[in-house]
C-alpha cells in the first residue's frame, strides 16, 4: 500500500451526522465502525462512531471518529481541510454545499495570486480551504 497523508477529525457525538454529510458532497465509499462493533463495554457509546472512513472519487480520503468519554474533546483552529485542483465546477459546488449552515471567512473569489480560493469553517466546526488553481 502507497503511503498517503489524509485528515482525521475528531467531534464530539455527531461523527456519523458530519461524515455523512461528506459524503453526500463529495460522494464516495463510507466505511463506518461503531465502539460497540469492537466490544466497548460502555453502553452510552455503543452506537458512537470508533472509525469511519470516507473515500471519493476524486482520490480524498477523510477519517473521523467520536471522542469517547474520558479523552477531552476540544474543537481546535490548528487543523484544515484542503482541496485544491483545476475543476472549478467540482471545487465550486463543493464550496456551496460545504458553504451551507457554515462561515465562510474568506470568500469563494479570485485572489491576488490568481487562483479562486475560500475559506470557511462548516457547521461541525470543520476549517475548510477550496483553491482552484487558474492555469
Amino acid at each position: 500500500m502507497t503511503s498517503r497523508l489524509n485528515p482525521y477529525l475528531s467531534f464530539n457525538g455527531n461523527a456519523r451526522e458530519a461524515v455523512e454529510f461528506y459524503r453526500s458532497i463529495f460522494g464516495g465509499d463510507l466505511r463506518i465502525n461503531t465502539f460497540g462493533e469492537f466490544g466497548a463495554p460502555d453502553e452510552s457509546i455503543k452506537d458512537k462512531i470508533m472509525h469511519a472512513m470516507l473515500e471519493t472519487p476524486q482520490g480524498y480520503t477523510l477519517m473521523a471518529s467520536d471522542t469517547p468519554p474520558g479523552m477531552p474533546f476540544t474543537p481546535g483552529n490548528t487543523n484544515t481541510v484542503s482541496i485544491s485542483g483545476d475543476s472549478t465546477d467540482n471545487l465550486r459546488a463543493f464550496w456551496d454545499k460545504l458553504a451551507d449552515g457554515g462561515t465562510v471567512h474568506v470568500p469563494f473569489e479570485k485572489q491576488m495570486w490568481g487562483d479562486e480560493f475560500g475559506q470557511l469553517v462548516d457547521k461541525f466546526g470543520v476549517p475548510w480551504m477550496v483553491n482552484v488553481v487558474n492555469q
